[in-house]
C-alpha cells in the first residue's frame, strides 16, 4: 500500500514536531480571516501585506528555538518572500525550512450545515480531490498537514451522534489519505467555547468525541506513529459564571486526554480556542504541571495562532518588522517554557485581552 513507503517518514516528521519545549505556528488563516486581523490593526487585505507579514514571521531569527513546525495557507506555501527592504526575498517556505521549521498546509476546505444535525452543526468539506492536493503540496514542500473538525456544546442536545460521528470519519478520512501522500495529519477535533456549559460537561463530551475519533482512525488504518491530536484544552465554556482555574485545566484535561488517546501518537499539540495570549500559556503550563505528575507517554506543545500572532501584528501594524518579530519571539518562548511546565507567569511581554470570537471560523 502507499502508505508503507512514507512509514518511516512519517514518524521522523511526527518526531520533529514533538520536539521537546516545542509547538507549532498555526499562521494559516484564509484571505479572509487575514483581513479581519488587518483591519483591527487599519491596514487594507492586499497580496502585497499578507506577504510581507508571513514574510515577518519567516524571518525571524530565534524562532526555530521553540517553533517546531508552521502551518500554512495555500497561497503562503507558493509565495515569494519580501525581504525588510521591500526587496524580494527567497520562497517564504524555503526561509522556514533553513531554520530547521517544518512547512505544513492547511487542506480542509472549510464547513458545512451538517444535513440531519441539530441546529449550527456541520460537517467538514474537502476530501474530494484531497489525495491529488496532497501529493502537490508534498511536492511544494509541505511534510504536515491540518484539517479542523468543529463541534459545538448547547442545552438543546449538540453535539448529536451523526455531529460527532461524521466529524469523527472525516477526520479518520483526511488522515488515511494524506499519509498516503507523505503527509502527517494533524488531527483537530475542536470543541468550541461557545456556551455556558461547565468543564466537567466539557470532559465528558470531549471524551465521547475523542473515543470516537480513535476508533474511526483505527478503522481506517492510520498509522498513530506517524500522526498528531490538536484538541481544544478542556475548560468551561466562554459564558459559564464558574470559570476554572489554570490548575483545573491543567487537571481535567491530561484526566481527559489519558483516558482516550493511545500511547503510540507522539504529541498532542493543543489548540488557544480564544483564550488570551497569557491564559493559553498558563493553562498549557498547567496540563504540563498535571501531566508530569502520571509520566504522559505524549509531547505536549501547542499549535496556537491568535495566541501566537496577536501581539507580534499590533506591533508591526503593517510596517515594524522588527516590533513584531520581537513580540512574536515572546510568546513563542512562553508558550516553549511551557510546552516544558517551566513558565512563570508574566515572564514574557503579552496582551491578556480575550481572543474568543463567537462560532469562530476560518
Amino acid at each position: 500500500m502507499a502508505l508503507d513507503q512514507f512509514r518511516d517518514d512519517l514518524e521522523a516528521t511526527a518526531a520533529a514536531l514533538a520536539a521537546p519545549g516545542s509547538g507549532l505556528l498555526a499562521a494559516d488563516e484564509s484571505t479572509g480571516t487575514i483581513g479581519k486581523r488587518f483591519a483591527a490593526i487599519d491596514l487594507e487585505n492586499n497580496e502585497a501585506n499578507r506577504r510581507a507579514y508571513r514574510s515577518l514571521l519567516a524571518s525571524c531569527d530565534g524562532l526555530e528555538q521553540h517553533i517546531s513546525g508552521v502551518i500554512l495557507y495555500e497561497e503562503t506555501l507558493v509565495q515569494t518572500s519580501v525581504n525588510a527592504d521591500g526587496s524580494d526575498g527567497p520562497p517564504i517556505v524555503q526561509l522556514f525550512r533553513e531554520r530547521g521549521i517544518v512547512p505544513g498546509i492547511k487542506v480542509d476546505l472549510g464547513v458545512e450545515p451538517l444535513a440531519g444535525g441539530l441546529a449550527g452543526e456541520t460537517w467538514c468539506t474537502g476530501l474530494r480531490g484531497l489525495a491529488e492536493r496532497a501529493a502537490r503540496y508534498y511536492e511544494q514542500g509541505a511534510r504536515f498537514a491540518k484539517w479542523r473538525a468543529v463541534l459545538r456544546i448547547s442545552g438543546d442536545g449538540c453535539p448529536s451522534e451523526l455531529a460527532v460521528r461524521e466529524n469523527a470519519w472525516g477526520l479518520a478520512r483526511y488522515a488515511r489519505t494524506v499519509q498516503e501522500q507523505g503527509l502527517v495529519p494533524i488531527v483537530e477535533p475542536e470543541i468550541l467555547m461557545d456556551g455556558d456549559h461547565d468543564i466537567a460537561t466539557t470532559a465528558s463530551v470531549q471524551e465521547w468525541v475523542l473515543r470516537t475519533v480513535y476508533e474511526a482512525l483505527g478503522l481506517n488504518g492510520v498509522h498513530l506513529e506517524g500522526s498528531l491530536l490538536k484538541p481544544s484544552m478542556t475548560t468551561a465554556g466562554a459564558d459559564c459564571p464558574q470559570q476554572p482555574s489554570a490548575d483545573e485545566v491543567g487537571e481535567f484535561t491530561v484526566r481527559t486526554l489519558s483516558r482516550t488517546v493511545p500511547a503510540a501518537v507522539p504529541a498532542i499539540l493543543f489548540l488557544s480556542g480564544g483564550l488570551s495570549e497569557e491564559d493559553a500559556s498558563l493553562c498549557l503550563n498547567a496540563i504540563n504541571g498535571a501531566a508530569a505528575l502520571g509520566a504522559a507517554p505524549w509531547h505536549l506543545g501547542f499549535s496556537f495562532g491568535r495566541a501566537l500572532q496577536h501581539s507580534c501584528l499590533k506591533h508591526w501594524g503593517g510596517h515594524d518588522r522588527s516590533a513584531g518579530q520581537a513580540a512574536l519571539l515572546a510568546r513563542a518562548r512562553a508558550n516553549g517554557a511551557a510546552s516544558r511546565g517551566a513558565y512563570t507567569a508574566g515572564s514574557e511581554p503579552s496582551d491578556d485581552s480575550s481572543l474568543f470570537v463567537a462560532n469562530y471560523s476560518y
